[in-house]
């Protein structure tokens, strides 16, 4: 039967109604992206002139800026959301109403590998610890900002403008109301336990149950979350709380290779997907970061959009036993 879960990370809601995965169209059919032709890809080896000058670059053998050599690279975004110098609106009529803030800030593009891919999924694990390296190291750049959001939009159905596996970063002066809710979530369920961290507990109980875990390693834990929003939604947790991610220690970069790597195997190519990474905010006192992985298999429709619940056809427990098989 039916029935609605609570995220204890964010109070959303989701129905698992597993029985609709049976209705007309209702399979998860995954066709793989097209080739990327990487003379005309400004993200390749090679090209360094179709971007802006980079902020950033790991180059193992040196070499000049904005030259090839490099493994990652980081650019300002050509169409940015965000800019340090934005002008404040001109102040409202009625500011009770109508209110506007300067859109002041970073946006930068973290170019996740030379090769001309479109998914983490098809790079050496190698290549994928390089770029969470400097997915940290950039975040640790713009350690001012009230929140730090990195994101990783695999594919045109789930929002990438250019087919080539990069990573967004976007440095903003406040924090987002989704955040600050799961900084008070947080900050809450510590009060209440005397100390606990909700996330270190959630992944203690769920690695009790064994049912909705995927997969295990040194650094971190990979699960498919209990309120999941979407079939395949995945969390990936430190198996020891750590507050940020852009902090010293594990990343768990070898257990995110691995999790695209069974999505890819399981949906026989690799899905298209947003995937992003949580860190504390400014002002937690309690937090524990985490990556979330959302492959995009069905449609957001009225309900998610105008209700803001989700209506999964996909019970995470049978999510995780495939992709354990997998």
């Amino acid at each position: 039967m039916p029935e609605i879960r609570v995220d204890p990370l964010t109070g959303h809601k989701s129905i698992i109604a597993g029985e609709r995965a049976d209705r007309p169209g209702g399979g998860f059919d995954v066709t793989a992206a097209d080739p990327i032709d990487a003379a005309q890809d400004p993200f390749a080896e090679g090209n360094e002139a179709k971007t802006p000058p980079e902020l950033h670059a790991v180059r193992p053998q040196g070499g000049a800026a904005d030259g090839p050599g490099w493994t990652v690279r980081v650019v300002p975004n050509l169409y940015p959301a965000l800019d340090p110098d934005a002008a404040t609106p001109p102040r409202s009529h009625n500011s009770d109403l109508f209110h506007a803030q300067a859109a002041s800030g970073q946006h930068e593009v973290i170019v996740n590998a030379p090769q001309s891919v479109s998914s983490l999924s098809e790079l050496p694990s190698e290549q994928v610890h390089a770029a969470v390296d400097v997915w940290r190291e950039r975040m640790r750049a713009h350690g001012e900002a009230s929140y730090v959001h990195v994101i990783v939009n695999e594919r045109h159905e789930a929002g990438a403008s250019l087919a080539h596996t990069h990573a967004q970063l976007y440095a903003l002066d406040f924090v987002p109301a989704d955040v600050a809710r799961e900084r008070e979530r947080f900050g809450a369920y510590s009060t209440r336990t005397m100390g606990g961290n909700l996330l270190a507990d959630l992944v203690q109980e769920e690695v009790r149950l064994r049912e909705r875990v995927v997969a295990i390693d040194d650094e971190a834990v990979l699960l498919a979350p209990y309120a999941s929003r979407l079939p395949f939604q995945l969390l990936l947790a430190p198996r020891r709380a750590r507050p940020r991610f852009e902090e010293e220690g594990p990343a768990g970069a070898a257990l995110l290779f691995d999790a695209l790597a069974r999505l890819r195997r399981r949906l026989g190519t690799s899905p298209p997907l947003n995937l992003w990474v949580r860190t504390a905010p400014r002002g937690a006192s309690s937090f524990c970061w985490r990556i979330d992985i959302l492959p995009r298999l069905t449609n957001m429709a009225g309900l998610e959009l105008g209700a803001g619940v989700n209506l999964n056809v996909l019970p995470p427990e049978q999510a995780a036993a495939e992709l354990r098989a997998a």
